[in-house]
Protein backbone atom coordinates (compact mmCIF):
# COMPACT_ATOMS: atom_id res chain seq x y z
CA UNK A 1 0.00 0.00 0.00
CA UNK A 2 1.11 3.60 -0.71
CA UNK A 3 1.17 5.87 2.24
CA UNK A 4 0.07 8.38 -0.15
CA UNK A 5 -2.91 7.17 -0.60
CA UNK A 6 -3.59 5.77 3.23
CA UNK A 7 -5.29 7.80 5.68
CA UNK A 8 -3.04 8.32 8.20
CA UNK A 9 -3.40 11.83 10.06
CA UNK A 10 -0.37 12.04 12.19
CA UNK A 11 0.12 14.65 14.33
CA UNK A 12 2.96 16.59 16.25
CA UNK A 13 1.82 17.60 19.41
CA UNK A 14 -0.30 15.62 22.00
CA UNK A 15 -4.35 16.21 22.48
CA UNK A 16 -5.26 17.39 25.36
CA UNK A 17 -7.52 14.85 26.80
CA UNK A 18 -5.25 12.21 25.98
CA UNK A 19 -4.17 10.78 30.08
CA UNK A 20 -2.36 7.80 28.79
CA UNK A 21 0.29 6.67 26.51
CA UNK A 22 -1.69 4.46 24.04
CA UNK A 23 -4.41 7.31 23.91
CA UNK A 24 -1.88 9.56 22.97
CA UNK A 25 0.06 7.67 20.59
CA UNK A 26 -3.05 6.32 19.19
CA UNK A 27 -4.71 9.91 18.27
CA UNK A 28 -1.33 11.72 17.28
CA UNK A 29 0.10 8.00 15.19
CA UNK A 30 -3.73 8.55 12.93
CA UNK A 31 -5.67 5.36 14.57
CA UNK A 32 -8.29 6.52 16.28
CA UNK A 33 -10.46 9.63 16.72
CA UNK A 34 -13.03 10.61 18.81
CA UNK A 35 -16.40 11.00 18.69
CA UNK A 36 -17.80 11.05 22.24
CA UNK A 37 -16.44 10.21 25.57
CA UNK A 38 -15.61 6.76 25.44
CA UNK A 39 -16.68 6.15 21.47
CA UNK A 40 -13.70 6.04 18.60
CA UNK A 41 -13.47 6.05 14.97
CA UNK A 42 -11.20 3.77 14.09
CA UNK A 43 -8.68 5.15 10.98
CA UNK A 44 -7.70 1.77 8.83
CA UNK A 45 -4.34 1.60 10.67
CA UNK A 46 -6.43 0.64 13.65
CA UNK A 47 -8.67 -1.41 11.56
CA UNK A 48 -5.18 -3.41 10.46
CA UNK A 49 -4.35 -4.01 13.75
CA UNK A 50 -7.88 -5.51 15.01
CA UNK A 51 -7.88 -7.55 11.75
CA UNK A 52 -4.96 -9.32 12.92
CA UNK A 53 -5.39 -9.65 16.53
CA UNK A 54 -9.26 -11.05 15.53
CA UNK A 55 -7.51 -13.11 13.26
CA UNK A 56 -5.19 -15.23 15.90
CA UNK A 57 -8.39 -14.96 18.45
CA UNK A 58 -10.57 -16.58 15.89
CA UNK A 59 -7.70 -19.10 14.90
CA UNK A 60 -7.63 -20.29 18.77
CA UNK A 61 -11.41 -20.42 19.32
CA UNK A 62 -12.20 -22.08 15.86
CA UNK A 63 -9.02 -24.53 17.71
CA UNK A 64 -10.96 -25.70 20.45
CA UNK A 65 -13.78 -26.52 18.39
CA UNK A 66 -15.42 -22.81 18.53
CA UNK A 67 -18.38 -21.73 15.81
CA UNK A 68 -19.04 -18.35 15.09
CA UNK A 69 -22.06 -16.91 15.38
CA UNK A 70 -23.83 -12.97 15.82
CA UNK A 71 -26.05 -12.42 17.96
CA UNK A 72 -28.32 -9.14 18.17
CA UNK A 73 -26.98 -5.83 19.85
CA UNK A 74 -30.47 -4.76 21.08
CA UNK A 75 -31.66 -7.26 23.37
CA UNK A 76 -34.59 -7.55 24.91
CA UNK A 77 -34.93 -6.89 28.58
CA UNK A 78 -37.19 -9.88 29.39
CA UNK A 79 -34.26 -11.87 28.79
CA UNK A 80 -32.60 -9.98 31.42
CA UNK A 81 -35.06 -9.85 33.76
CA UNK A 82 -35.33 -14.03 33.45
CA UNK A 83 -31.62 -13.96 35.05
CA UNK A 84 -32.32 -11.54 37.83
CA UNK A 85 -29.35 -9.07 36.14
CA UNK A 86 -31.85 -6.37 34.49
CA UNK A 87 -31.26 -4.52 37.87
CA UNK A 88 -28.18 -6.38 39.02
CA UNK A 89 -26.11 -4.70 36.21
CA UNK A 90 -26.73 -0.67 37.40
CA UNK A 91 -26.26 1.71 35.97
CA UNK A 92 -23.65 0.28 33.34
CA UNK A 93 -26.57 -1.41 31.49
CA UNK A 94 -27.73 0.91 28.27
CA UNK A 95 -30.96 0.73 28.69
CA UNK A 96 -34.11 1.86 26.09
CA UNK A 97 -37.61 1.41 25.23
CA UNK A 98 -39.25 1.55 21.80
CA UNK A 99 -42.17 2.70 20.27
CA UNK A 100 -44.09 0.36 21.45
CA UNK A 101 -42.67 1.23 25.21
CA UNK A 102 -41.13 -2.24 25.47
CA UNK A 103 -37.69 -2.23 27.42
CA UNK A 104 -34.04 -3.20 25.45
CA UNK A 105 -30.49 -2.98 26.12
CA UNK A 106 -27.26 -2.60 24.72
CA UNK A 107 -25.51 -5.63 25.07
CA UNK A 108 -22.61 -5.29 27.36
CA UNK A 109 -22.49 -9.14 27.66
CA UNK A 110 -24.13 -12.48 25.66
CA UNK A 111 -24.94 -15.14 28.63
CA UNK A 112 -28.61 -14.55 28.56
CA UNK A 113 -29.24 -14.39 24.73
CA UNK A 114 -26.70 -17.00 23.81
CA UNK A 115 -28.35 -19.67 26.92
CA UNK A 116 -31.93 -18.17 25.31
CA UNK A 117 -30.47 -19.91 21.80
CA UNK A 118 -29.30 -23.05 22.61
CA UNK A 119 -32.19 -23.79 25.01
CA UNK A 120 -34.78 -23.33 22.05
CA UNK A 121 -31.97 -25.78 19.32
CA UNK A 122 -30.58 -28.54 21.54
CA UNK A 123 -32.35 -31.19 23.27
CA UNK A 124 -29.76 -34.41 23.47
CA UNK A 125 -26.72 -35.08 25.36
CA UNK A 126 -25.15 -36.06 22.24
CA UNK A 127 -25.24 -32.36 21.06
CA UNK A 128 -23.24 -31.43 23.72
CA UNK A 129 -20.13 -30.25 23.75
CA UNK A 130 -21.11 -27.03 22.29
CA UNK A 131 -18.79 -23.63 21.81
CA UNK A 132 -19.84 -20.89 20.55
CA UNK A 133 -18.21 -17.70 19.78
CA UNK A 134 -18.84 -13.97 18.15
CA UNK A 135 -16.54 -10.54 17.80
CA UNK A 136 -18.63 -7.72 17.74
CA UNK A 137 -19.61 -4.65 19.42
CA UNK A 138 -20.27 -4.41 23.24
CA UNK A 139 -22.07 -1.17 25.69
CA UNK A 140 -21.47 -0.03 28.71
CA UNK A 141 -22.44 3.28 30.32
CA UNK A 142 -19.18 3.68 31.91
CA UNK A 143 -19.45 6.78 34.71
CA UNK A 144 -16.37 8.60 33.52
CA UNK A 145 -15.26 7.12 30.05
CA UNK A 146 -11.23 7.48 30.48
CA UNK A 147 -8.23 6.28 29.30
CA UNK A 148 -9.08 6.17 25.39
CA UNK A 149 -9.47 2.39 24.56
CA UNK A 150 -8.58 1.15 27.94
CA UNK A 151 -12.40 2.30 29.40
CA UNK A 152 -14.49 3.39 26.51
CA UNK A 153 -18.95 3.28 26.47
CA UNK A 154 -17.92 1.22 22.99
CA UNK A 155 -16.00 -1.45 22.30
CA UNK A 156 -15.08 -4.66 20.47
CA UNK A 157 -15.17 -7.68 22.46
CA UNK A 158 -14.74 -10.93 21.55
CA UNK A 159 -16.96 -13.43 24.13
CA UNK A 160 -17.43 -17.82 24.06
CA UNK A 161 -19.95 -19.70 25.30
CA UNK A 162 -19.79 -23.82 26.62
CA UNK A 163 -22.27 -25.56 26.82
CA UNK A 164 -21.61 -29.26 28.80
CA UNK A 165 -22.87 -31.98 30.32
CA UNK A 166 -21.64 -31.74 33.66
CA UNK A 167 -19.14 -30.21 35.62
CA UNK A 168 -16.52 -33.11 34.59
CA UNK A 169 -17.15 -31.52 30.85
CA UNK A 170 -17.00 -27.85 32.21
CA UNK A 171 -13.56 -28.60 33.97
CA UNK A 172 -12.47 -29.77 30.58
CA UNK A 173 -13.72 -26.64 29.09
CA UNK A 174 -12.38 -24.13 31.33
CA UNK A 175 -8.81 -25.29 30.98
CA UNK A 176 -8.99 -25.42 27.24
CA UNK A 177 -10.14 -21.70 27.43
CA UNK A 178 -7.64 -21.30 29.90
CA UNK A 179 -4.85 -22.53 27.06
CA UNK A 180 -6.31 -21.36 24.37
CA UNK A 181 -5.61 -17.45 25.80
CA UNK A 182 -2.28 -18.12 26.54
CA UNK A 183 -1.71 -18.72 23.38
CA UNK A 184 -3.63 -15.51 21.80
CA UNK A 185 -1.58 -13.49 23.87
CA UNK A 186 1.86 -15.22 23.67
CA UNK A 187 0.96 -15.13 19.28
CA UNK A 188 0.07 -11.38 19.69
CA UNK A 189 4.04 -11.03 21.26
CA UNK A 190 2.47 -9.50 24.41
CA UNK A 191 4.08 -10.04 28.39
CA UNK A 192 0.77 -10.92 30.47
CA UNK A 193 -0.12 -12.81 33.76
CA UNK A 194 -3.03 -15.08 34.08
CA UNK A 195 -4.57 -14.48 37.79
CA UNK A 196 -6.92 -15.70 40.01
CA UNK A 197 -10.25 -12.48 39.60
CA UNK A 198 -13.37 -12.36 41.01
CA UNK A 199 -16.09 -13.66 39.29
CA UNK A 200 -18.32 -10.14 39.59
CA UNK A 201 -21.40 -9.37 37.57
CA UNK A 202 -21.06 -12.44 35.08
CA UNK A 203 -21.12 -14.36 38.23
CA UNK A 204 -20.21 -17.99 38.17
CA UNK A 205 -17.73 -19.94 40.74
CA UNK A 206 -14.27 -19.65 39.49
CA UNK A 207 -12.73 -17.03 36.80
CA UNK A 208 -9.37 -16.26 36.18
CA UNK A 209 -7.98 -12.64 34.12
CA UNK A 210 -5.36 -12.19 32.06
CA UNK A 211 -3.33 -9.34 32.45
CA UNK A 212 -1.14 -7.22 29.98
CA UNK A 213 1.51 -6.43 32.44
CA UNK A 214 2.15 -2.18 31.74
CA UNK A 215 3.83 0.06 34.49
CA UNK A 216 0.24 2.12 33.80
CA UNK A 217 -2.61 -0.80 34.04
CA UNK A 218 -5.29 0.41 36.66
CA UNK A 219 -5.23 -3.30 38.02
CA UNK A 220 -2.80 -4.81 40.74
CA UNK A 221 -1.57 -8.08 40.92
CA UNK A 222 -0.51 -9.58 43.50
CA UNK A 223 1.92 -12.97 42.90
CA UNK A 224 4.35 -15.13 44.51
CA UNK A 225 7.40 -15.22 42.96
CA UNK A 226 8.20 -18.61 43.92
CA UNK A 227 7.81 -20.48 40.56
CA UNK A 228 6.91 -23.47 41.81
CA UNK A 229 4.17 -22.00 44.07
CA UNK A 230 2.53 -19.94 40.91
CA UNK A 231 0.19 -18.15 42.90
CA UNK A 232 -0.87 -15.01 41.39
CA UNK A 233 -4.49 -13.09 41.66
CA UNK A 234 -5.58 -9.45 41.09
CA UNK A 235 -6.26 -7.21 43.96
CA UNK A 236 -9.85 -7.29 43.97
CA UNK A 237 -9.36 -11.31 44.96
CA UNK A 238 -5.84 -11.06 46.41
CA UNK A 239 -5.49 -12.97 49.72
CA UNK A 240 -3.23 -13.60 52.07
CA UNK A 241 -1.88 -15.25 55.43
CA UNK A 242 -2.78 -14.67 58.59
CA UNK A 243 -0.43 -12.96 60.77
CA UNK A 244 -1.20 -11.33 63.62
CA UNK A 245 0.51 -8.36 65.36
CA UNK A 246 1.45 -8.10 68.84
CA UNK A 247 -1.09 -5.93 70.05
CA UNK A 248 -0.51 -5.32 74.02
CA UNK A 249 -2.68 -6.62 76.58
CA UNK A 250 -6.15 -6.08 77.31
CA UNK A 251 -7.07 -3.04 79.43
CA UNK A 252 -9.56 -1.39 80.48
CA UNK A 253 -11.23 1.03 78.00
CA UNK A 254 -10.36 4.59 78.22
CA UNK A 255 -11.63 8.12 76.27
CA UNK A 256 -8.34 10.18 75.52
CA UNK A 257 -8.75 13.81 74.02
CA UNK A 258 -7.22 13.84 70.44
CA UNK A 259 -7.92 17.26 69.42
CA UNK A 260 -7.50 18.07 65.65
CA UNK A 261 -6.21 14.53 64.83
CA UNK A 262 -8.20 12.61 62.47
CA UNK A 263 -6.13 10.81 60.12
CA UNK A 264 -4.14 7.76 61.25
CA UNK A 265 -0.98 9.24 60.84
CA UNK A 266 -2.27 12.05 62.83
CA UNK A 267 -3.75 10.10 65.63
CA UNK A 268 -1.29 7.19 65.91
CA UNK A 269 1.85 10.01 65.96
CA UNK A 270 -0.61 11.92 68.48
CA UNK A 271 -0.39 8.35 70.68
CA UNK A 272 2.59 7.10 69.75
CA UNK A 273 1.24 3.94 68.20
CA UNK A 274 1.79 1.93 65.50
CA UNK A 275 -1.11 2.39 62.99
CA UNK A 276 -1.39 -1.63 62.87
CA UNK A 277 -2.64 -0.85 66.68
CA UNK A 278 -5.52 1.76 65.06
CA UNK A 279 -8.89 0.46 64.23
CA UNK A 280 -10.19 2.30 61.13
CA UNK A 281 -14.07 2.57 60.77
CA UNK A 282 -15.24 3.23 56.97
CA UNK A 283 -19.00 3.34 56.89
CA UNK A 284 -20.77 2.89 53.50
CA UNK A 285 -24.40 3.16 51.65
CA UNK A 286 -25.81 -0.13 50.39
CA UNK A 287 -29.60 -0.78 49.37
CA UNK A 288 -29.99 -2.18 51.97
CA UNK A 289 -28.58 0.85 54.44
CA UNK A 290 -25.67 1.81 55.98
CA UNK A 291 -22.82 -0.83 56.85
CA UNK A 292 -19.31 -0.54 58.56
CA UNK A 293 -16.09 -1.97 57.41
CA UNK A 294 -13.34 -2.35 60.00
CA UNK A 295 -10.39 -2.93 58.94
CA UNK A 296 -6.53 -1.83 60.42
CA UNK A 297 -4.19 1.40 60.45
CA UNK A 298 -2.21 0.29 57.73
CA UNK A 299 -4.94 -1.60 55.56
CA UNK A 300 -7.44 -0.42 52.97
CA UNK A 301 -10.43 -1.82 52.46
CA UNK A 302 -10.91 -4.52 48.96
CA UNK A 303 -14.39 -2.91 48.43
CA UNK A 304 -15.02 -5.81 46.33
CA UNK A 305 -14.44 -8.30 49.02
CA UNK A 306 -16.71 -6.36 50.93
CA UNK A 307 -19.33 -5.87 48.42
CA UNK A 308 -19.56 -9.87 48.29
CA UNK A 309 -19.60 -9.91 52.19
CA UNK A 310 -22.47 -8.03 52.75
CA UNK A 311 -24.27 -9.54 49.48
CA UNK A 312 -25.26 -6.06 48.17
CA UNK A 313 -26.12 -4.74 44.64
CA UNK A 314 -24.82 -1.06 45.75
CA UNK A 315 -21.81 -0.25 47.83
CA UNK A 316 -20.55 3.25 47.82
CA UNK A 317 -18.39 5.22 50.76
CA UNK A 318 -20.78 7.66 52.75
CA UNK A 319 -20.08 11.31 52.68
CA UNK A 320 -19.38 13.19 55.49
CA UNK A 321 -22.59 14.19 56.20
CA UNK A 322 -24.00 10.78 56.62
CA UNK A 323 -21.09 9.62 59.24
CA UNK A 324 -21.86 12.24 61.37
CA UNK A 325 -25.87 11.85 61.44
CA UNK A 326 -25.30 8.01 62.23
CA UNK A 327 -21.72 8.03 64.32
CA UNK A 328 -22.79 11.89 66.02
CA UNK A 329 -19.13 12.75 65.45
CA UNK A 330 -17.31 14.51 62.30
CA UNK A 331 -15.34 11.62 60.02
CA UNK A 332 -11.85 10.45 61.26
CA UNK A 333 -13.27 9.98 64.70
CA UNK A 334 -16.08 7.26 63.93
CA UNK A 335 -15.36 3.93 66.15
CA UNK A 336 -17.10 0.24 66.78
CA UNK A 337 -17.65 0.92 69.94
CA UNK A 338 -21.77 1.22 70.70
CA UNK A 339 -21.95 2.15 66.83
CA UNK A 340 -25.73 0.53 66.09
CA UNK A 341 -24.92 -0.40 62.55
CA UNK A 342 -23.90 -3.78 60.38
CA UNK A 343 -20.60 -4.41 60.94
CA UNK A 344 -17.64 -6.21 58.92
CA UNK A 345 -14.67 -7.06 60.57
CA UNK A 346 -11.24 -7.40 58.78
CA UNK A 347 -10.22 -10.83 60.51
CA UNK A 348 -6.53 -8.50 61.58
CA UNK A 349 -8.94 -6.41 63.54
CA UNK A 350 -10.34 -9.42 65.44
CA UNK A 351 -7.18 -10.66 66.06
CA UNK A 352 -6.23 -7.03 68.27
CA UNK A 353 -6.38 -7.53 72.15
CA UNK A 354 -5.81 -3.87 72.55
CA UNK A 355 -6.51 -1.62 69.55
CA UNK A 356 -7.18 2.53 69.02
CA UNK A 357 -10.55 3.21 67.51
CA UNK A 358 -12.87 6.73 67.27
CA UNK A 359 -14.89 7.05 70.22
CA UNK A 360 -18.16 8.83 67.55
CA UNK A 361 -17.19 11.86 69.28
CA UNK A 362 -15.59 14.70 67.97
CA UNK A 363 -11.76 15.08 69.30
CA UNK A 364 -11.62 12.12 70.78
CA UNK A 365 -10.97 8.17 70.60
CA UNK A 366 -10.96 5.18 73.65
CA UNK A 367 -7.89 3.07 74.31
CA UNK A 368 -7.61 -0.32 74.84
CA UNK A 369 -10.70 -1.56 72.47
CA UNK A 370 -11.24 -4.78 72.61
CA UNK A 371 -12.80 -6.78 69.66
CA UNK A 372 -15.18 -8.83 71.01
CA UNK A 373 -15.85 -7.79 74.71
CA UNK A 374 -15.85 -3.48 73.45
CA UNK A 375 -18.21 -4.48 70.16
CA UNK A 376 -19.75 -7.64 68.57
CA UNK A 377 -17.77 -9.53 66.10
CA UNK A 378 -19.84 -11.79 64.58
CA UNK A 379 -19.29 -11.01 60.97
CA UNK A 380 -15.66 -11.85 60.36
CA UNK A 381 -13.97 -11.57 57.23
CA UNK A 382 -10.75 -11.10 54.67
CA UNK A 383 -12.25 -7.77 53.43
CA UNK A 384 -8.57 -6.07 52.99
CA UNK A 385 -6.44 -5.09 50.60
CA UNK A 386 -3.02 -7.62 50.07
CA UNK A 387 -0.05 -5.85 50.03
CA UNK A 388 3.51 -6.59 48.69
CA UNK A 389 5.51 -8.26 51.31
CA UNK A 390 2.06 -9.78 52.93
CA UNK A 391 2.91 -13.58 52.97
CA UNK A 392 1.57 -16.20 50.21
CA UNK A 393 -1.62 -17.89 51.19
CA UNK A 394 -0.37 -21.56 49.69
CA UNK A 395 3.17 -20.86 50.91
CA UNK A 396 4.11 -18.11 52.96
CA UNK A 397 6.67 -16.22 50.74
CA UNK A 398 6.62 -12.58 50.57
CA UNK A 399 4.13 -11.78 47.61
CA UNK A 400 5.62 -9.13 44.80
CA UNK A 401 3.14 -6.92 43.22
CA UNK A 402 2.61 -5.81 39.77
CA UNK A 403 0.68 -3.62 37.61
CA UNK A 404 -1.57 -4.66 34.64
CA UNK A 405 -3.88 -4.20 32.16
CA UNK A 406 -6.82 -6.84 32.19
CA UNK A 407 -7.30 -7.75 28.38
CA UNK A 408 -9.09 -11.12 28.87
CA UNK A 409 -10.93 -13.44 31.22
CA UNK A 410 -12.83 -16.83 31.74
CA UNK A 411 -15.37 -17.96 33.89
CA UNK A 412 -16.94 -21.14 35.32
CA UNK A 413 -20.70 -19.83 34.93
CA UNK A 414 -22.18 -23.95 36.18
CA UNK A 415 -25.95 -23.69 36.30
CA UNK A 416 -26.40 -20.12 37.06
CA UNK A 417 -28.30 -19.31 33.37
CA UNK A 418 -29.36 -23.21 32.33
CA UNK A 419 -31.54 -22.87 35.23
CA UNK A 420 -32.89 -19.48 34.82
CA UNK A 421 -33.23 -19.58 30.89
CA UNK A 422 -34.88 -23.04 30.74
CA UNK A 423 -31.76 -24.62 29.16
CA UNK A 424 -32.06 -28.57 29.53
CA UNK A 425 -31.10 -31.36 27.76
CA UNK A 426 -32.03 -35.29 27.62
CA UNK A 427 -29.08 -37.83 29.19
CA UNK A 428 -28.43 -41.04 28.01
CA UNK A 429 -31.37 -42.08 30.22
CA UNK A 430 -33.86 -39.63 28.90
CA UNK A 431 -33.20 -37.63 32.41
CA UNK A 432 -34.03 -33.83 31.65
CA UNK A 433 -30.77 -31.91 33.13
CA UNK A 434 -29.72 -28.36 33.22
CA UNK A 435 -26.64 -27.72 30.63
CA UNK A 436 -23.24 -26.68 32.67
CA UNK A 437 -22.02 -23.33 31.33
CA UNK A 438 -18.40 -21.42 30.92
CA UNK A 439 -17.69 -18.59 29.13
CA UNK A 440 -14.34 -16.42 28.04
CA UNK A 441 -13.67 -12.83 26.23
CA UNK A 442 -11.57 -11.15 25.29
CA UNK A 443 -11.26 -6.97 24.72
CA UNK A 444 -10.50 -6.25 21.16
CA UNK A 445 -9.85 -2.95 21.30
CA UNK A 446 -8.69 -2.84 24.43
CA UNK A 447 -5.81 -5.63 23.33
CA UNK A 448 -4.60 -3.55 20.88
CA UNK A 449 -4.15 -0.39 23.82
CA UNK A 450 -2.65 -2.46 26.36
CA UNK A 451 -0.46 -3.39 23.29
CA UNK A 452 0.67 0.20 22.78
CA UNK A 453 1.08 0.65 26.68
CA UNK A 454 3.64 -2.37 26.50
CA UNK A 455 5.29 -1.21 23.67
CA UNK A 456 6.23 1.88 22.84
CA UNK A 457 9.50 4.82 23.56
CA UNK A 458 9.48 8.48 23.31
CA UNK A 459 9.32 8.25 19.87
CA UNK A 460 6.22 6.21 18.96
CA UNK A 461 4.61 2.55 19.20
CA UNK A 462 6.62 -0.37 18.62
CA UNK A 463 4.50 -3.36 17.61
CA UNK A 464 4.94 -6.80 17.90
CA UNK A 465 5.45 -7.99 14.75
CA UNK A 466 2.26 -10.60 15.09
CA UNK A 467 -0.13 -7.31 15.25
CA UNK A 468 1.39 -4.24 13.40
CA UNK A 469 -0.54 -2.39 10.64
CA UNK A 470 2.13 -3.45 8.15
CA UNK A 471 4.99 -5.44 8.91
CA UNK A 472 7.72 -2.55 6.88
CA UNK A 473 7.93 0.45 6.30
CA UNK A 474 9.79 1.21 2.78
CA UNK A 475 10.72 4.66 2.31
CA UNK A 476 12.88 6.23 -0.27
CA UNK A 477 15.19 8.87 1.04
CA UNK A 478 14.20 11.67 -1.88
CA UNK A 479 11.29 10.03 -3.88
CA UNK A 480 12.77 12.67 -6.54
CA UNK A 481 16.01 10.67 -7.33
CA UNK A 482 15.26 7.99 -9.94
CA UNK A 483 17.86 5.25 -8.52
CA UNK A 484 16.16 5.58 -4.88
CA UNK A 485 12.85 5.56 -5.97
CA UNK A 486 13.23 2.71 -8.23
CA UNK A 487 14.90 0.74 -5.74
CA UNK A 488 12.19 1.59 -3.11
CA UNK A 489 9.94 0.07 -5.76
CA UNK A 490 11.80 -2.62 -6.11
CA UNK A 491 11.93 -3.85 -3.08
CA UNK A 492 8.40 -3.37 -2.33
CA UNK A 493 7.53 -5.79 -4.88
CA UNK A 494 10.23 -7.91 -3.41
CA UNK A 495 8.52 -7.97 0.24
CA UNK A 496 5.27 -8.45 -1.23
CA UNK A 497 6.46 -11.50 -3.41
CA UNK A 498 7.47 -12.84 0.13
CA UNK A 499 4.11 -12.20 1.58
CA UNK A 500 5.22 -9.65 3.87
CA UNK A 501 2.68 -6.79 4.20
CA UNK A 502 4.68 -3.55 3.65
CA UNK A 503 3.40 -0.04 3.34
CA UNK A 504 5.63 1.92 0.17
CA UNK A 505 6.23 5.85 1.87
CA UNK A 506 6.09 7.40 -1.65
CA UNK A 507 5.10 11.10 0.04
CA UNK A 508 7.13 13.86 -1.18
CA UNK A 509 8.07 14.38 2.29
CA UNK A 510 11.22 15.60 3.77
CA UNK A 511 13.46 12.81 5.27
CA UNK A 512 12.93 13.70 8.54
CA UNK A 513 9.48 13.95 7.85
CA UNK A 514 9.02 9.98 7.27
CA UNK A 515 11.46 9.17 9.71
CA UNK A 516 9.15 10.67 12.56
CA UNK A 517 6.16 9.02 11.14
CA UNK A 518 7.80 5.79 10.89
CA UNK A 519 8.70 5.52 14.13
CA UNK A 520 5.53 7.20 15.41
CA UNK A 521 3.06 4.54 13.82
CA UNK A 522 5.67 1.74 14.83
CA UNK A 523 6.34 0.18 11.68
CA UNK A 524 8.64 -3.33 13.32
CA UNK A 525 10.82 -3.15 10.20
CA UNK A 526 12.12 0.14 7.95
CA UNK A 527 13.89 -0.08 4.93
CA UNK A 528 15.63 2.94 3.61
CA UNK A 529 16.55 3.41 -0.10
CA UNK A 530 18.99 5.98 0.46
CA UNK A 531 22.60 6.49 -0.79
CA UNK A 532 23.92 3.17 -0.98
CA UNK A 533 21.47 2.16 -3.63
CA UNK A 534 24.03 2.78 -6.48
CA UNK A 535 26.05 -0.23 -4.86
CA UNK A 536 22.91 -1.87 -4.69
CA UNK A 537 22.43 -1.74 -1.04
CA UNK A 538 19.41 -0.85 0.89
CA UNK A 539 19.31 0.02 5.24
CA UNK A 540 17.16 -2.37 7.19
CA UNK A 541 16.26 -0.71 10.70
CA UNK A 542 14.61 -2.59 13.55
CA UNK A 543 12.25 -0.13 15.38
CA UNK A 544 12.82 -2.90 18.57
CA UNK A 545 16.22 -3.00 19.16
CA UNK A 546 17.81 -0.38 16.45
CA UNK A 547 19.77 -2.71 14.50
CA UNK A 548 20.83 -1.22 11.44
CA UNK A 549 22.37 -3.74 8.70
CA UNK A 550 23.36 -3.01 5.11
CA UNK A 551 22.10 -5.81 2.60
CA UNK A 552 21.47 -6.33 -1.22
CA UNK A 553 17.80 -5.87 -2.83
CA UNK A 554 17.84 -9.55 -3.11
CA UNK A 555 18.54 -10.48 0.99
CA UNK A 556 15.86 -7.84 1.80
CA UNK A 557 12.96 -10.37 2.29
CA UNK A 558 14.99 -12.79 4.67
CA UNK A 559 16.06 -10.21 6.80
CA UNK A 560 12.64 -8.47 7.19
CA UNK A 561 11.50 -12.28 8.24
CA UNK A 562 14.26 -12.54 10.52
CA UNK A 563 13.71 -8.91 12.11
CA UNK A 564 9.85 -9.64 12.76
CA UNK A 565 10.63 -12.63 14.61
CA UNK A 566 12.91 -11.08 16.41
CA UNK A 567 9.88 -8.76 16.99
CA UNK A 568 7.02 -10.61 18.10
CA UNK A 569 6.21 -11.87 14.85
CA UNK A 570 4.69 -15.77 13.97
Amino acid sequence: MRVSQLLIPTLREVPAEAEVISHQLLLRAGFVRKVAAGVYTFLPLAQRVLSKIKGIIREEMNRIGGQEIVMPIVQPAELWYRSGRWEVYGPELFRLRDRHNREFCLSPTHEEMVTALVAGEVRSYKQLPLLLYQIQNKYRDERRPRFGLLRGREFIMKDLYSFDRDQEGLDLRYEEMYEAYNRVFSKMGLRFRAVEADTGAIGGSVSHEFMVLADSGEAVVAYCPDEACGYAANAEKAESLLVPEPAGEEGPLELVATPGMRTVEEVTGFLGLPARRLIKTLLYHTERGLAAALVRGDREVNEVKLQRCLGVLELELAHGETVEAATGAPVGFAGPVGLELPMVVDREVAALKSAVAGANKGDAHFLNVCPGRDFPVSNVADIRLVAAGDPCPRCGAPLDTVRGIEVGQVFKLGEKYSLAMEAFYLDEQGVKRPMVMGTCGIGVTRTMAAAVEQNHDADGIIWPASIAPFHAVVLPVNTQDPAQAAAADRVYSLLAAAGLEAALDDRPERPGVKFKDADLIGYPVRVTAGRHVAEGLVEVHSRRTGENVLVNEAGVAETVKRLMVENGGR
